[in-house]
């Protein structure tokens, strides 16, 4: 195939949402149309023990929840699919933030029953902000929930978007018989199935059709014409355009966990979703059908294979071809690199690869070269758009509890941090090390990732910092001076740049005022450079 032709062929998107709204077992549905996995597991039952597909890190399974991004992929009627499914909570919305600078579309999936709660608006925030085109999909329809023309009206409200329903729910909780499919005007009734691909029942094709009294009640029959109706009535035929610009978000309905309405999803999605794009760097708007290759690095992971003690680097191919064994630059450090083993994903799953196109994502074997933001080319020198770090919240003080295993507690906290689940701060004298995150769950998973993947034991003292400011001034002695005088309040990043940690916002406001030369950032870019 042509670069063209594999640019066409590849979608890369992540699925988002609120947690508990469905949205791993949603890939895990995608995964199982595309032949990928057999039998889906179910995150929280007990009656399937077999855990969620996309969690693979031991505490996830624990908990029942997704503390980072899974990439998968799988094929699909022609098409390469790449899903990266992200952290629901709110305390990791830093890896989705990070996630979805590396996708060219997003389904957003929200609770029938909850409608849209206080993380989806953050997330779609995001989404807006960079364009992303979005698909609401509203899971849940087998229970008893809001009314899908007041679903919709709250969408619109609360994520500030226009929305455009393609497909239509028969029903909802437990007379939820399926749904209808306004985009290709045919309805699918399917069997309830937890775990497999349920058996198509019939496929019939438009309301007038005299099989669709034969399949459904009659007051079913009569209720789907009326809203179908209303719904082409009152919103304009769909456009792929405004959707493609972010300003249109299709709204589909279903029921993850049976199988109700994911077919009309994931088959609408694959008709409409973008493929590969331009993406911009700082110096240039780079295309994805030029030949060199390019690539930025979204996310790192450290013993992904616990029992290999693996640090890879998640890779986005933005543009050319990228080939095993074969060198490229890398433009924060300028030295060459080649990759022996490159590979795709399957959640916890590698497997080998000798090539990969724009949209993919690939993992890379990293002995330490690699931070979040870096980027890949053939020798041009380029820099993807930095990918931020947010000031933290919560600061605690990080001990040591076995004095023995100093060197894996230094070695885990070192990697753990370079993964972005939370930020590093050197403090002086005395090379105290301060652990800043945006939630308390964070502080549980690096303890339990420090002991069980690097056997070092620690305990976190809390601090009572407000926030941490980045600081840069013209002026090298006043900021000398202001340190000096600050000095308590002053530590470092891991790249080095100083950090004002201030106690208070008043803290902050006389600082300004005493030394208003200095700059103070709530943002600084993962590459290293401050802004």
């Amino acid at each position: 195939m042509s670069l063209v032709e594999e640019i066409n062929k590849r979608k890369t998107f992540a699925i988002i949402s609120h947690p508990d709204a469905g949205k791993t077992t949603l890939t895990e549905k995608f995964l199982l149309f595309g032949g990928a996995i057999q039998v889906a597991g179910a995150v929280k039952s007990n009656k399937i023990k077999k855990t969620s597909t996309s969690d693979f890190m031991e505490i996830e399974k624990q908990r029942g929840i997704s503390v980072a991004t899974s990439v998968m992929a799988f094929e699909y009627k022609g098409k390469r699919v790449n899903i990266l499914d992200t952290p629901g909570h709110k305390d990791f919305a830093e890896d989705t933030y990070r996630t979805l600078t590396a996708v060219d579309s997003v389904i957003l999936v929200v609770d029938s029953v909850k409608g849209v709660e206080e993380q989806t608006e953050r997330l779609m925030e995001v989404c807006r902000m960079r364009n992303t085109p979005v698909i609401i999909f509203v899971n849940k329809m087998d229970r008893e929930g809001k009314d899908p023309f007041d679903l919709l009206e709250e969408l619109e409200q609360k994520l500030s978007i226009s929305t455009r329903p393609l497909s239509w729910p028969i029903n909802q909780g437990a007379t939820f018989k399926g749904v209808y499919n306004l985009y290709k005007k045919s309805l699918n009734l399917f069997e309830t199935n937890k775990t497999q691909l349920a058996d198509e029942v019939i496929a019939i094709s438009g309301l007038d059709s005299p099989e669709l009294m034969r399949h459904l009640p009659e007051k079913d029959a009569i209720k789907l014409r009326e809203d179908a109706e209303l719904i082409e009535g009152l919103y304009e035929p769909f456009d792929i355009d405004l959707y493609q610009s972010g300003l249109l978000a299709p709204v589909f309905f279903g029921s993850a966990i049976n199988n109700f309405g994911i077919q009309e999803l994931l088959e609408t999605f694959l008709d409409i979703a973008p493929s590969p794009m331009s993406r911009t760097a700082v110096e240039r708007e780079v295309k994805a059908n030029e030949k060199a290759l390019t690539g930025f690095v979204f996310k790192i992971h450290a013993n992904l294979d616990p029992n290999h003690r693996d640090r890879i680097a998640f890779l986005r191919i933005c543009s050319g071809k990228f080939e095993r064994n074969t060198f490229y630059f890398h433009t924060r450090t300028g030295k060459k690199l080649k990759f022996a083993n490159p590979t795709t994903f399957m959640a916890n799953e590698k497997i080998l690869t000798a090539e990969a196109w724009p949209g993919d994502v690939i993992g890379l074997y990293d002995s330490g070269n690699f931070k979040i933001g870096d980027t890949l080319t053939e020798g041009e020198q380029l820099q993807f758009q930095g990918i931020p770090s947010f000031s933290p919240e919560i600061f605690k003080e990080l001990e040591n509890r076995d004095p023995l295993k100093t060197k894996q507690l230094e070695k885990g906290i070192s990697q753990l941090t370079e993964e972005g689940v939370a930020q590093l701060f050197i403090q002086e004298p005395g090379h105290r090390k301060i652990i800043g995150t945006v939630g308390e769950l964070q502080f549980e998973v690096i303890q339990f990732r420090l002991e069980h993947e690097y056997g070092a034991k620690c305990a976190f003292v809390p601090m009572k910092y407000y926030k941490a400011f980045w600081i840069a001034c013209k002026d090298k002695k006043i900021l000398e001076m202001f340190m000096h005088r600050k000095a308590h309040a002053i530590a470092k990043d891991k790249e080095g740049n100083p950090v004002f940690l201030a106690e208070s916002e008043w803290n902050v406001t006389y600082a300004k005022t005493d030394f208003p030369e200095i700059e103070f950032h709530t943002i600084s870019e993962t590459s290293g450079r401050s802004k």
